[in-house]
């Protein structure tokens, strides 16, 4: 039975004054109510309404407001109000903090991005926006020809750059005032990039460049619709069927020219690659997964929680290696493979790919250094997740990453959950330059403490597949299964990790997740310790 929560039952204006902030005793089991898209809009609202009292009681100054993003209620009526920050007007990059308060609207404590102030020097740019967007495109048309890193295809092409808008920079460094521009591009693979940019306002240095378009970063060639017989809910209009489940948010699946797939039979596919329906089904089966995963597990109703379903677009490009989330138009795309004949549908595809935009809509970890590590694995451990939720008899449950889709060429995954160096570039362990490795090594750290908090350390065999996860200190671990293990990260996310999270908050936002549903005294809590000392973040 869904609880019903009412307006007036959501804020207290006199307890988020209060000017003590204490933290409160675990709470056991403190899962997160159902909450229906309107009644989660009513907490937001409600929660904006309240900014102003919030940022009083945080000792916030005159120029600094709070803007609601979201609010997550426990089922013991615990809140957790996640705000992002303005400063004289400009959007604050680093400014998110997320309010913790008891069933009674008093404040516990507050997880922030930065700490300290969030002032720049000046208000007043010295670069024009038409010279900072100016900037902004040649900064991009500069890596034309060149790539990042080796997983990164090499950028074909750059396009116009979006209106500057003004922003402070506090994410890193001394807090100052910036533009924040989007400039758009097309890779060599034909991957779309949109490049958001954050350059100083008065020197025009590049401070930060986040790729929107996340991809699963597969290189190679993959083999055959992944799936199998499933079963779909589609849409019949009268005359014919529609590849649209309007149970799931009217999610539905187009081809690469945008065009609903429909059927007069409502049999769709054959399960061959050369039937191009068939990875439309892999496409909207993975998407429904992905919904009931989050929706039956975590009570999260979409991947924005507010019951709107992404659509799936298939057969982009041509001889396109990748599949790749995108913000902008709430969708996820996949390519054909190499000679257009080997579809990019797993299902810890799909599962990857649109947590993503669960990590957007939460967390919004950067998609750089360490919080972009966090952003890669968050999507390797729910992609991972999804997999096993779906327990597909076409595709075993497993803890190595895009396995079916053999892009190597050598039957090898893209990644592997229990010892992340197999790959030949992930790390296994935390270390103060792994920062500076691309996401989806870096990726590698979390990977492993999910591996280990999940089964333990050493050698086992699990569905057919042998594992053998060491530890830093060589020191065993044990698991407390997978289920228990997914749920503290994603109520790390949900709930206390912000756009700049590194691997030590990590450690504290599971530890508190942990406490949070099991309770501080409790295996689940020692084990996220053990866990995390055993791939070196202590």
């Amino acid at each position: 039975m869904k609880r019903k929560l009412t307006v007036g039952a959501v804020l207290s204006a006199s307890a988020i004054l209060a000017s003590a902030i204490q933290v409160g005793a675990g709470l056991a089991e403190a899962s997160p109510a159902p909450v229906a898209a309107q009644q989660r809009a009513t907490l937001i609202a409600q929660a904006d309404a309240q900014a102003p009292a919030a940022a009083k009681a945080l000792g916030l100054g005159s120029q600094e407001k709070l803007v609601a993003k979201d609010a997550v209620v426990d089922a013991d009526g615990t809140r957790h109000l996640r705000y992002e920050r303005t400063f004289g007007g400009l959007p604050v990059l680093g400014g998110d903090l997320v309010v913790h308060q008891d069933a009674k609207g008093t404040v516990k404590s507050v997880d922030r991005a930065v700490q300290g102030s969030v002032a720049p020097a000046t208000l007043s740019p010295k670069l024009t926006a038409a010279q900072a967007s100016a900037a902004a495109a040649g900064a991009v048309q500069a890596t034309v020809g060149t790539s990042r890193d080796a997983d990164e295809p090499a950028l074909a092409s750059a396009g116009r750059a979006g209106t500057a808008q003004l922003v402070v920079w506090a994410a890193s460094g001394t807090p100052r005032l910036a533009y924040r521009t989007t400039v758009g591009g097309i890779r060599a693979d034909g991957t779309p990039s949109s490049q958001l940019l954050v350059t100083d306002a008065a020197t025009g240095e590049l401070l930060s460049s986040d790729e929107q378009i996340h991809t699963s970063n597969a290189t190679g060639t993959g083999y055959g619709v992944f799936d199998g017989t499933v079963t779909l809910t589609t849409n019949y209009t009268g005359s014919t069927y529609q590849l649209k489940d309007n149970t799931r948010g009217g999610m539905y699946t187009v081809d690469k020219n945008g065009t609903l797939y429909t059927d007069a039979d409502n049999i769709w596919g054959n399960g061959q690659a050369s039937n191009g329906q068939s990875a439309a089904v892999d496409a909207q089966f993975g998407a429904a997964t992905t919904w009931d995963y989050y929706k039956n597990v975590h009570g999260r109703n979409g991947i924005k929680n507010n019951g709107v379903g992404a659509y799936s677009k298939v057969h982009y490009g041509t001889n396109y290696v990748n599949a790749f989330w995108d913000d902008g138009c709430f969708c996820m795309t996949y390519g054909d493979g190499s000679g257009n004949t080997h579809p990019l549908t797993a299902i810890d595809v799909a599962g990857h790919e649109m947590t993503h935009g669960v990590t957007s809509a939460t967390a919004g970890l950067n998609y750089s250094g360490e919080s972009g590590g966090l952003n890669e694995a968050t999507s390797d451990i729910f992609g991972t997740m999804v997999e096993f939720y779906a327990n597909l008899p076409t595709d075993t449950p497993d803890y190595l990453i895009g396995e079916r889709l053999n892009l190597n060429g050598n039957g090898t995954p893209l990644r592997y959950m229990d010892k992340p160096s197999k790959d030949g570039a992930s790390a296994d362990y935390w270390s103060s330059t792994v920062g500076n490795k691309d996401v989806h090594y870096s990726s590698g750290v979390a990977n492993h403490f999910f591996y280990l908090l999940s089964e333990g350390s050493g050698a086992k065999v699990i569905n057919g597949v042998s594992y053998n996860s060491p530890t830093y200190t060589g020191t065993a671990v044990t698991g407390i299964g997978r289920d228990k293990a997914a749920k503290i990260w994603y109520r790390a996310l949900t709930v206390y990790m912000t756009s700049t999270t590194n691997y030590k908050a990590a450690r504290t936002a599971t530890q508190n997740a942990a406490k949070d549903l099991y309770g501080a005294a409790s295996t689940e809590y020692n084990a996220v310790a053990a866990a995390w000392k055993a791939v070196n973040v202590n």
